[in-house]
């Protein structure tokens, strides 16, 4: 498990592999990610919105933005925590993902940004 803390935020993410499978006549490998969100600050927050950057091992970079997370903008209060379950598909049997949650402070109302640590994304079968 990957974790970070930035401004009270912690982020913890655990990976699995998927499996593979053909589109568009290419093979594709399948990640799942899992990621806890724990409001340890003193203030209650909201995830507004995130950006993802996806490598592969052929080079391949993928940066994806958008609000929310899987159509949620969740609310945490202090001590509380979020977590979710999401998923990219590769083409290459090794990867790793990065990135940033756009967050608001309900008592500052001021945007900040949390952290999402790196973290690999490797096909077991592949691994020496």
């Amino acid at each position: 498990m990957i974790q970070q803390v930035t401004k009270g935020i912690k982020i913890s993410v655990e990976t699995s592999f998927e499996g593979t499978f053909y589109k568009n006549y290419k093979i594709q490998f399948a990640f799942e990610y899992k990621i806890t969100i724990e409001n340890q600050s003193k203030d209650s927050v909201q995830l507004h919105a995130r950006e993802w950057t996806i490598l592969d091992a052929l080079n391949n970079v993928e940066v994806v933005t958008g609000e929310g997370v899987i159509g949620k903008k969740p609310v945490l209060e202090p001590g509380e925590s979020h977590t979710y379950s999401s998923g990219c598909l590769l083409t290459s049997p090794f990867g790793a993902m990065y990135g940033h949650y756009n967050m608001i402070n309900f008592t500052t109302s001021k945007k900040f940004n949390v952290a999402i640590p790196a973290f690999k994304l490797s096909a077991p079968f592949a691994l020496n």
